[in-house]
């Protein structure tokens, strides 16, 4: 594939600049890509065995929209207060995990490799979110839709996450105004509009803004306040990384500024 980087620490050998990529070239990424994959089998098993355990319609569907529910508010909750927390990185055991599943992509945006949680941690993630109110609601077959229901979201989540990084300008004006609000939260100010295809909890909860004028731009929007002196100080990112951490990032176009 065209407009390509090549990334010999993946596993996959593919590295993905969506700054540089088309709408076909993403659904050609998209739908081959490992981790969506292993996702997708994890939803097709999971039907198979809410099928087996059929608790019945009413139950089946009460439990996916119990999880289409509570899904945006615990993501906002993980999003603002675990990966924009410092916490994960002051520990030396968590500051890989705190560099893989967030730091990276704030670094630089626009790469697929890094945007794509790791599967390792998101579905256990997934698993204690829903299986608990999957199986408080009809037992062992709601509780395997409640978990096919929290993957299948979580795919739905990780393509529109690519579209709001992806150089593309969407036709539906919807989309637009979801894919601006994401940019200004890694472009403008991170401490803010935290949701992916809704911004209804930010609303509730005071972290929702509108454009670039609401609030002065944030200079750890980049390194999510993980700097030069933090870095000093709780050095295991940095040597991780094996650079210093980026104020703005460089490393899928070097020698271009980011539009924002």
């Amino acid at each position: 594939m065209s407009g390509t980087l090549n990334n010999p620490s993946l596993k996959t050998g593919r590295s993905f600049d969506l700054g540089k990529m088309d709408l076909r070239q993403l659904w050609i990424a998209y739908l081959t890509y490992p981790t969506i994959l292993l996702y997708f089998a994890f939803v097709i098993v999971s039907a198979f065995v809410s099928a087996h355990f059929f608790a019945g319609w009413p139950k089946t569907l009460s439990a996916m929209l119990a999880v289409v529910f509570v899904y945006p508010i615990v993501w906002y909750m993980l999003h603002r207060y675990v990966l924009h927390g410092h916490l994960l990185y002051k520990n030396k055991w968590t500051a890989s995990l705190w560099k893989r599943i967030h730091f990276d992509h704030h670094q630089d945006p626009h790469l697929l490799d890094v945007l794509f949680g790791a599967p390792v941690t998101t579905l256990p993630t997934i698993a204690v979110i829903t299986l608990p109110i999957g199986y408080l609601i009809g037992g062992t077959g709601t509780a395997a839709v409640a978990l096919g229901t929290g993957i299948a979201i979580t795919c739905i989540y990780e393509f529109f996450h690519c579209i709001q990084h992806l150089n593309y300008k969407p036709r539906s004006a919807w989309i637009q105004r979801m894919k601006a609000r994401h940019v200004l939260h890694h472009f403008h100010d991170e401490d803010g509009n935290f949701g992916i295809t809704s911004f209804v909890v930010d609303r509730v909860l005071g972290s929702y803004y509108l454009d670039a004028k609401a609030r002065p731009r944030s200079p750890t929007v980049f390194n999510l306040g993980y700097d030069i002196e933090q870095a000093s100080r709780y050095p295991w990112v940095m040597e991780l990384t094996g650079a210093p951490p980026r104020d703005r990032p460089d490393g899928a176009r070097p020698d271009q500024k980011r539009a924002a």
